[in-house]
């Protein structure tokens, strides 16, 4: 896992056991469900894209100082999904993409927007093209929403401050094999971050 992905982890994870302390999943906006739509296929060799991966940055930047409006960086992001599917690390670098991973991580109340996202980036992740360990965290991410297994055990919530996955890992036998493949830390020592973050809330 790089620097940058790393970072974006950890504050999402934050993120999400403040969230689970107040009892939400996300922000407190109501917006309807996004349209998922149709996806470009982008036919030949992508050409970089220095000005949205800057916009991409800054829009991680603003979603993690809690400044605007999510509504308006996932109707962003949606129009970067139907102008170039997921902004791969071709088009945009590895921080611009998971840039765009840690706004879909956080439109938590538009359900259908981050299945949209998660097969988007599960595509760009087959093609070597997106960060495994980001696709982990969504994955993981919209299992939760919908009341199932995780595969990856990286969502967490604070109970009486110690780490608790909100709902139970699939495979706990198999957990660490898979988040190695995403490139993840083992899961015992996630957990172990994650109890001093539950110390301090």
């Amino acid at each position: 896992m790089n620097v940058e992905r790393a970072r974006a982890a950890l504050v999402a994870a934050m993120l999400g056991v403040l969230v689970a302390l107040v009892g939400c999943s996300g922000s407190d906006d109501d917006r309807p469900a996004t349209d998922p739509g149709s996806t470009p296929s982008p036919a030949g060799p992508v050409e970089f894209d220095q000005a949205l991966a800057d916009e991409l940055v800054a829009m991680q930047a603003a979603d993690q100082e809690g400044s605007g409006l999510h509504e308006d960086r996932q109707a962003r992001l949606a129009e970067i999904f139907d102008e170039h599917g997921w902004p791969g690390h071709d088009l945009v670098g590895e921080e611009g993409s998971t840039a765009a991973w840690v706004i879909a991580q956080h439109s938590d109340l538009d359900l259908a927007f981050q299945e949209r996202a998660l097969e988007l980036l599960s595509e760009a992740v087959d093609a070597d093209n997106a960060s495994a360990g980001d696709l982990a965290y969504l994955t993981d991410r919209v299992a939760v929403a919908k009341g199932e297994p995780q595969t990856y055990g990286t969502q967490i919530r604070c109970d009486r401050k110690k780490p608790v996955p909100p709902t139970p890992i699939a495979d706990p036998d198999a957990v660490d094999e898979l988040r190695a493949e995403a490139g993840l830390e083992p899961m015992r020592a996630y957990l172990r971050e994650m109890k001093k973050i539950c110390k301090q809330v």
